[in-house]
């Protein structure tokens, strides 16, 4: 998945969104975690701190976690925080989404844009224009680009499999939507043939 960046300019920091907090795991504190980023072993390392996103009225709104270890189970990340010790504090923090904070001269991620850089690319499919970013939407499973096709806007997924590539240089986009995402733009633009092979979600 893509990573999304957000700039902080009142400090020389931006914050990352590395993952989500999905199932409380076992008896002593273990949270599933849906990663965000490529590098792991990079963001998920013992002590790292992460802001959190919740509802204002959970009880962990304006905290941060720690993070004291990462564990793997059948392919699955599975992490364990400081002061969460029982199932019932993992269970409150089910669907929590996780940020780090990170130094802007720090070597970025591949994969990992700011809003501003998305906003305005042409977005592509098969070589040819089918709209423009307008803006970025940001939700707990994904986030999703929202493409102005001149008729509608259309929501896209910004995962790899969708948009495979992104050239700020270029100003552009590519999208390779499955069918009936983009149907409806533009006229011209012809379905996927019938045994063409189409991303999977």
């Amino acid at each position: 998945m893509a990573e999304v960046k957000i700039p902080r300019p009142d400090a020389p920091t931006e914050q990352l969104r590395v993952g989500r907090l999905v199932k409380a795991h076992g008896l002593k504190g273990a949270l599933k975690v849906e990663m965000y980023t490529d590098d792991p072993d990079r963001r998920f390392t013992p002590g790292a701190v992460f802001t959190l996103q919740v509802p204002t009225t959970s009880d962990w709104h304006g905290k941060t976690l720690a993070l004291t270890e990462l564990r793997w189970y059948n392919g699955q990340p599975v992490a364990f925080f400081d002061g969460v010790t029982d199932r019932g504090g993992a269970e409150s923090l089910v669907k929590a989404i996780l940020w780090i904070d990170q130094d802007a001269a720090e070597e970025p991620e591949d994969d990992a844009w700011y809003d501003f850089q998305l906003v305005g690319l042409r977005a592509q499919r098969g070589g040819e224009d089918i709209g423009r970013v307008v803006r970025v939407d940001h939700f707990p499973a994904q986030d999703l680009l929202v493409i102005d096709t001149g008729e509608r806007e259309v929501l896209v997924p910004f995962v790899k499999a969708i948009v495979p590539a992104v050239d700020i240089a270029a100003g552009t986009l590519t999208v390779s939507p499955p069918p009936g995402l983009l149907e409806e733009i533009p006229e011209g633009e012809a379905a996927p043939a019938d045994g063409e092979a189409t991303p999977e979600l």
